[in-house]
Order: C-alpha cells, then sequence, then structure tokens
C-alpha cells in the first residue's frame, strides 16, 4: 500500500523527504503544541498504549518515528527496559530527544539513531517489543513499514502503534473536523511558523486507513492477534499485534 500522494509540502521531493523537513521545522515547539492541542489527553493516550505492554516486561525495545522521545521516555518509566532504541528520519526531532536523553542521565538505558522506518538498521528477530506513536501515518510505504518492523521483532513479540482516527458519531465527528481543520493550522502557523505542517495534520489523517482498515493490513503482513481500542470516541486509536513464534 503506498502512502506517498499526500505530502506536507508542494514539492517534487519524496514523502520521506518532506516529512523529515517538517519535522526539522517544528521540532522546537512540537512538544508544547502536542500537548496544548490536545489539552494534555496525547499523554493519557500514550500510557494506555505503553500499558499494553506491562504484562510482557520486554527488556529490549525499538520505538520507531521516536521523534523527541516521550513515547521511549514514558515506556522507560511504566515498563522499566534493559534498553530501547529510537529511530527517526528527522535529526531536529532526535536533537530535541538526545537533549532529554542527556538531562535525565539514561544515557545507558536509551539511544536514539537516524533511521528510515521502511529501512531499519537492524537484524532479524532483534527487539521484544516495538513502539510507534503517531508516526504510521507519515510512512511513505505503509506496508512496507509494517514489514520491516515485523522483520525486527523478535517471534513471540508484540507491536503497539497509537495513532490518530477519525471519529464517525455526532458531534464528536463535526467538532473534531472543525477543530483539524481551521484551528490546528491556525496554530502552527503561530507557534511553529509552518502551517504547512499542521494543514498536513489533518489531511494525513484523514487519508489514514484507520480501523479494521489498518488491522487488516496488519495481518496482511504477517501479525496476529489484531487489536483495535478506540480512544476518547475515536480520536486516536491503539493497534496492537503479535509476531508468532516460528
Amino acid at each position: 500500500m503506498e502512502n506517498q500522494t499526500l505530502t506536507p509540502y508542494k514539492s517534487d521531493r519524496s514523502k520521506k523527504e518532506q516529512v523529515a523537513e517538517m519535522f526539522n521545522n517544528i521540532s522546537g515547539t512540537y512538544d508544547f503544541l502536542n500537548h496544548f492541542m490536545s489539552l494534555g489527553i496525547d499523554i493519557i493516550w500514550r500510557k494506555k498504549a505503553i500499558r499494553e505492554l506491562k504484562s510482557m516486561a520486554p527488556k529490549y525495545m525499538l520505538d520507531v518515528a521516536t521523534g523527541t522521545g516521550d513515547f521511549a521516555l514514558e515506556s522507560i518509566n511504566i515498563l522499566k527496559p534493559e534498553k530501547i532504541v529510537g529511530v527517526d528520519i528527522s535529526e531536529g526531532m532526535l536533537a530535541v530527544a538526545e537533549k532529554k536523553i542527556k538531562e535525565r542521565n539514561l544515557e545507558a538505558v536509551f539511544s536514539v539513531k537516524l533511521g528510515d522506518s521502511e529501512g531499519l538498521p537492524f537484524e532479524d528477530n532483534t527487539f521484544d517489543a516495538i513502539t510507534v506513536a503517531y508516526g504510521v501515518r507519515n510512512y511513505e510505504n505503509l506496508e512496507q513499514g509494517l514489514k520491516d518492523m515485523f522483520r525486527v521483532l523478535k517471534p513471540g513479540g508484540k507491536i503497539v502503534i497509537l495513532e490518530f482516527s477519525n471519529p464517525q458519531k455526532f458531534p464528536i465527528k463535526q467538532l473534531y473536523n472543525f477543530y483539524f481543520k481551521y484551528v490546528t493550522p491556525w496554530f502552527g502557523k503561530f507557534f511553529a511558523k509552518d502551517k504547512a505542517a499542521y494543514t498536513y495534520l489533518p489531511e494525513s489523517v484523514a487519508a489514514f486507513p484507520d480501523g479494521e482498515r489498518f488491522t487488516t493490513l496488519m495481518q496482511k503482513v504477517g501479525y496476529s492477534q489484531t487489536i483495535h481500542k478506540p480512544l476518547t470516541f475515536g480520536i486516536s486509536s491503539i493497534y496492537t499485534g503479535i509476531k508468532h513464534e516460528a
């Protein structure tokens, strides 16, 4: 499944290059805007997603599209893994993550590296668990990204994906669409000085194959026991899947 057609900027460069540029542009205000625009609910969503891994207590974790590292840092608090690696295509976002790691003296537990979600720089069957928060809708090729995460996941390992979805019920659907279409780009222009990035956000959410369509795609590339859990009237969703023992 290609995911290339929707891009942040009007440019002939690849979606991958444009997404990297977009996150470089907004890295300085990304955390603030996330919490501000979601009224802090994004923090609750992250904790709920991470708790999906609590029973398996993973020791070695991969956080794909790690961004500024918030999801991985919350994983460290809740799951206490021995090691977590964060991968992202944006140097600007990783610079923010590295600053947080240093401030918290977590260099021995959490490391980050520049990398592509569709060609992860790791051996097959490496990680006990993989997490992705608000990243899969930015993949240039969604199916390839899911395949490559499946490849580096150990047999018996679990993936947890947190992503925006499209509410269906009145009036949440209408309020959500209004907020995303009109309010979000304004905040993006005012705080991040990049209106295009926050115009792309609602467009990318609308184009994302959420719900059952996404779990079907997960199953297609090999994940089993896939589950979809809507959060807060369906504004976000948690998706989980298992890589069965060979």
